[in-house]
């Protein structure tokens, strides 16, 4: 017989706030959060600290409401977007699985690179066995449990790994702290494009929907939602300034980054063979729980719309990743479909928070309860930039294209 005292209620909630946090953060954490870190690390030298710092504000601003909102509602954006404007929470859905689907494909390439570096395995035989273990995950009886020690047990590996390429690689640690608060040169585009890769798309509610699905919701557990809303921003950021003083400390010294390959010449450079070995290990560990949580969320849109999906949600996951699969070990590298899906994402955060931001007005969505001010016009600050964000984007998008 299942043990339902009070205590064991409280820790299976415990768990599953820090589920949440991690999940969110591990599905920020992917191919392109490894690859972008390291890039925007070589331009612009110590001062990335400061890019890093006001992305982490804004991140906060945005996910802080997204989470209060949907959990005090009890209802998933999409059906808070159906509330205010039937049909909404369908268009917000399609957007979502979109941007996650295809940015998936990118995923289950990095999970087939990862391998690769680790073991020498072939990329697409890499990707196979990766989407292989991820249904392992769905389709396990308890899959929410497993799914949060699974994304806490390699978060956690993946921050340790990078954290000793940091310490080898000997940054200038004295500079970096000052220039993160007193920067040399700033620039808007890297912070709204940082802000968009920790929260855009289908990111800022992984956690929110997980908290929803543990039977964590109402006024009663805004203290724990808020806590682990700002718990998942600050797992990525940890990670996201371990990277950064890991390639600073290796291009500080005058080493020159592999263009095809930034991130995993930071961890050779640093530690030698067995260095690109640990970036192996880090750049599938960053993949593969970004599968999870892209898949996840992506499904979830979906999920109170008709009660047939209700009932048949881990098969259409199962779909989901094998759809992502096949896409990849077909087309190899598609890259017209990940420009387009950038766009995309670049405009599903500002619509989305706006949406959830108008909703925290409306009685019929979150009943008596009063939004705070001073979130509210953070939010709106967020949906400003990340609309100019999405509108750059778009432009730049096109220009690639045609």
């Amino acid at each position: 017989m299942p043990d339902n005292t009070p205590s064991q209620k409280n820790k299976a909630a415990g768990s599953a706030i820090l589920g949440a946090a991690f999940l969110m953060a591990t599905s920020a954490i992917g191919p392109g959060f490894l690859t972008q870190t390291t890039l925007f690390t070589a331009d612009l030298l110590a001062s990335f600290g400061f890019v890093i710092l006001v992305s982490l504000l804004l991140d906060i601003g945005a996910q802080t409401n997204i989470w209060r909102i949907i959990t005090v509602s009890n209802k998933r954006a999409q059906d808070v977007a159906n509330k205010l404007v039937p049909g909404l929470g369908i268009a917000l859905a399609i957007l979502v699985a979109f941007g996650g689907l295809v940015f998936n494909i990118g995923n289950i390439a990095g999970c087939g690179l990862g391998l690769q570096a680790l073991t020498g395995m072939d990329i697409k035989a890499g990707a196979v066995l990766s989407c292989v273990m991820s249904l392992g995950i769905f389709w396990y009886k308890e899959a929410g449990r497993l799914m949060d020690g699974f994304t806490k047990v390699l978060g956690l590996l993946m921050i340790g790994l990078t954290l000793y390429i940091a310490i080898v690689s000997q940054p200038p640690v004295t500079e970096a702290l000052y220039r993160t608060v007193w920067p040399e040169k700033i620039d808007m585009l890297k912070i709204v494009t940082l802000v968009g890769g920790t929260v855009g798309g289908y990111i800022s509610f992984a956690g929110a929907h997980r908290l929803l699905d543990a039977g964590i919701r109402g006024k009663e557990a805004l203290p724990q939602v808020t806590r682990s809303a700002v718990s998942g921003i600050l797992i990525t950021s940890v990670m996201r300034f371990v990277l950064f003083f890991a390639a600073l400390g290796v291009v500080w010294h005058g080493a020159t980054l592999n263009g095809s390959n930034p991130a995993g010449s930071v961890f050779q450079i640093a530690a030698g063979n067995i260095g690109f070995r640990f970036f192996g290990f880090v750049m599938w560990c960053a993949a593969i729980t970004s599968v999870v949580g892209a898949s996840y969320t992506s499904v979830s849109f979906f999920r109170t719309l008709h009660p047939a999906i209700e009932k048949n949600q881990r098969t259409i996951v199962s779909l989901f990743i094998i759809a992502s699969t096949i896409i990849f070990t077909l087309l190899g590298n598609p890259v017209k479909l990940l420009i387009i899906a950038g766009a995309v994402n670049g405009l599903i955060l500002p619509i989305a928070l706006a949406v959830i931001l108008i909703a925290a007005t409306r009685q019929r969505v979150v009943g008596n309860y009063q939004h705070p001010l001073w979130m509210s016009i953070a939010g709106w600050l967020v949906v400003i930039v990340m609309s100019w964000m999405g509108y750059v984007t778009i432009a730049n998008s096109w220009n690639k294209l045609w």
